[in-house]
């Protein structure tokens, strides 16, 4: 059987072997006219009345968006916002890139982002978790922290987020409130939005919006000084828009979250020996950290004690800042780590996606197709792969010749599921 995993920019074809099963959803068209339907959606939203009347001219207007580890098209979508407002002088507004605890941008990854005119016109700026002079005080959440988020969003007269909806590893889908927390959030309330406790609640899963705390936990941040206007879509295999959805954040987000679960989870009949996975292509698929989505993905319906081979370029290293290479180093096994994290007096950020791969890495021996060097992947604990092809022939001497195989070509796009 031949696939092609998005991978990269380029993508990276496999010749497999017959029985493997493909799970990917049916790739929906992308709309023919984005842009007019974006701005019906615009003109005509959930909830609210259209944009424009929402706005003063003499408002001053944060957008928020997601970093460049996210392909929400922003470069479509932030130019949009601006024209619906053109009654707003260009001075008003400010762009926040929601990093949450990422690194900032360089100006050329914002005119990649954003594209060049908005870039030359249009104040841009970097959410700092760390530095309290950026941050407000909101007062404290019922998780037990004080909520801060970024000073310039909260003093804005309006306040606009976009995003990209998909099903989230443990906020059951991103984009909406996400956008805001933890995007631009301090790191004591992002420490405890992704908390072991958190992270570890069976109910912090893909695809679940019901009684999830780290769902509850958003929306809970997000009603302390919430968006007026939410602008989100969803995206195909190619990465273009398949649907827009505008207007009030909840009522918004829901409708999106709905579609997404309709078209992106997939139930499988049974779990299988060998899971292949991507981590969704560029821009998801920069760095291992990153990469912890399609491990988790593949971990839906891999067997206990099988094997999972992710494929993620990881151009951008581990990534090198944060503290998830660093968290490796301080246990022995995947086990020792997990133990490390639960103890309720360990704290460090990035702790949440080195707790998803422990979980995984406990579960299923985990294989990873990339750029880098086997010493960086075996400092994660993980196993270099040269050639899938060959790494599955030399897994039939364990599960033997009519080995079952599942391949995600879409990643975390897709989110496969067990009724069990």
């Amino acid at each position: 059987m031949r696939t092609t995993l998005l991978y990269g920019k380029e993508g990276l074809s496999l010749d497999l072997p017959e029985q493997s099963f493909l799970v990917e959803p049916k790739n929906l068209p992308g709309l023919k006219e984005e842009e007019k339907v974006i701005r019906q959606a615009l003109a005509n939203p959930i909830g609210t009345p259209p944009l424009k009347d929402m706005v003063k001219s003499s408002d001053t207007v944060a957008i928020v968006i997601s970093d460049i580890t996210r392909p929400t098209p922003n470069h479509i979508l932030v130019p949009l916002l601006i024209e619906e407002l053109k009654h707003v002088p260009l001075e008003n507004f400010v762009i926040i890139n929601g990093t949450g605890t990422h690194r900032d941008q360089t100006r050329e990854e914002f005119v990649q982002m954003l594209g060049e005119w908005v870039v030359n016109n249009i104040r841009i700026i970097n959410n700092h978790c760390h530095d309290k002079e950026t941050l407000v005080n909101l007062g404290e959440s019922k998780f037990g922290c004080d909520v801060y988020l970024n000073k310039e969003y909260v003093e804005a007269d309006f306040r606009i987020v976009t995003g990209f909806i998909e099903p989230h590893f443990f906020a059951g889908f991103s984009g909406g409130p996400k956008g805001i927390m933890p995007g631009i959030a301090g790191i004591e309330t992002i420490m405890t939005f992704h908390n072991a406790r958190m992270i570890g609640d069976p109910r912090s899963t893909w695809g679940n919006m019901n009684d999830n705390p780290v769902q509850e936990m958003t929306r809970e941040i997000n009603r302390m000084c919430k968006p007026h206007f939410m602008l989100n879509v969803t995206l195909n295999r190619e990465k273009d828009i398949s649907a827009v959805f505008a207007g009030e954040l909840y009522k918004a987000h829901d409708k999106g979250c709905a579609f997404a679960k309709e078209h992106a989870m997939i139930r499988c009949e049974e779990r299988f020996d060998v899971v292949i996975a991507s981590n969704s292509g560029y821009p998801l698929d920069q760095n291992l950290y990153q990469a912890v989505k399609g491990m988790s993905a593949a971990h839906k319906i891999v067997k206990k004690g099988g094997t999972i081979i992710i494929a993620a370029e990881c151009a951008d290293g581990l990534p090198s800042h944060g503290n998830y290479s660093k968290i490796f180093e301080m246990a022995d096994t995947p086990q020792d780590l997990l133990d490390m994290i639960n103890d309720p007096k360990f704290k460090m950020f990035d702790q949440w996606q080195v707790q998803k791969q422990a979980v995984t890495q406990v579960w299923a021996d985990i294989f990873v197709y990339s750029k880098l060097t086997d010493e960086q992947v075996k400092g994660a604990m993980l196993s270099p792969a040269h050639d899938i092809e060959k790494t599955l022939e030399v897994l039939k001497e364990t599960y033997g010749e009519n080995m079952s195989i599942a391949v995600l070509p879409l990643g975390p796009l897709t989110i496969p599921y067990i009724e069990e």
